[in-house]
């Protein structure tokens, strides 16, 4: 499938009501538990998409665009939301989430984008050269990867309640 903004923006618009819909009324249990040492819960999930919503896509497409001649991106730090999010509850959170996301995608379109504009070069800091078309299809695979995160956590919370049904549940193995 290659990439156009139409059906990008179908995805880009609808995660916020996706996650909202799918976390907004759940537990704790849930909403905190991960898959062990290193690994991320479904509130670690939301914030890091937050931290996104504000440093990476939108930011980088206005490097790609602007007129400076140094076209490299200020490094993401995949991390940040441990820090950011202390002391927000995921309803926070979501509502964050969808803001941020409305007024990224509101700046998304504006732009009116040529295809000319979408072959546009930056410089990824551990990537090399990407083009803006790539930025944007990775926001989109971004999004998707996290929500497929998610129902693998929380699918892992009952991996060992399921007894021998594991060996159908492909997403416990």
């Amino acid at each position: 499938m290659k990439y156009n903004l139409t059906d990008a923006l179908e995805v880009l618009e609808q995660t916020p009501r996706t996650l909202k819909s799918f976390l907004g009324h759940l537990s704790d249990q849930w909403l905190y538990n991960n898959e062990g040492e290193d690994t991320w819960s479904p509130y670690d999930i939301v914030g890091h998409l937050i931290h996104g919503e504000k440093t990476d896509w939108i930011p980088r497409l206005k490097v790609i665009l602007g007129n400076s001649k140094n076209k490299t991106f200020t490094p993401f730090n995949r991390f940040a939301q441990f820090e950011n999010s202390k002391g927000k509850s995921m309803a926070q959170l979501l509502d964050e989430f969808s803001a941020l996301r409305q007024v990224n995608l509101q700046t998304l379109k504006a732009l009116n984008l040529s295809k000319t504009q979408l072959q546009l070069k930056g410089i990824h800091p551990e990537l090399g050269e990407v083009n803006l078309s790539q930025l944007l299809a990775t926001w989109v695979t971004h999004d998707l990867a996290h929500i497929a995160q998610i129902s693998r956590v929380m699918a892992k919370q009952y991996k060992t309640e399921v007894g021998p049904w594991m060996a159908y549940i492909s997403i416990l193995n």
